[in-house]
């Protein structure tokens, strides 16, 4: 019984870390151009800084097979694109604004921000 109440709350401890307090891996693009890693459940690096009315490309490597990283979708641009296995999966977004711009998956599992400053 003991080990079924510290296994719990282990579990419990890994959701509150993974869902409240996980810090994305977080990167400034100098020229609007990044790669970004889908694997394991996370976009590396998951918060991009890139300068505000300029196009941005985005290169994303697809590691993880799962059926949620096969697709990544910027809901504020309208944008979605199927990402194929390996690099080479490349999303040009128009000039933004200054703000934030979402991205994450068709189920929102993998989650990523778009600073434009």
């Amino acid at each position: 019984m003991l080990m079924i109440n510290i296994g719990g709350a282990l579990l419990i401890a890994a959701i509150i870390y993974w869902f409240w307090l996980y810090k994305p891996e977080q990167t400034q693009s100098d020229d609007n151009k990044e790669t970004i890693v889908v694997d394991n459940g996370v976009y590396k690096p998951g918060h991009i800084k890139v300068a505000a009315n300029k196009e941005v490309v985005l290169t994303f490597d697809r590691k993880d097979s799962a059926p949620c990283a096969e697709t990544v979708v910027f809901p504020q641009l309208d944008i979605s694109k199927t990402l194929a296995m390996g690099d080479g999966n490349t999303v040009k977004l128009p000039a933004l604004e200054a703000g934030e711009y979402d991205f994450h998956c068709q189920m929102q599992m993998y989650k990523g921000k778009l600073v434009a400053e």
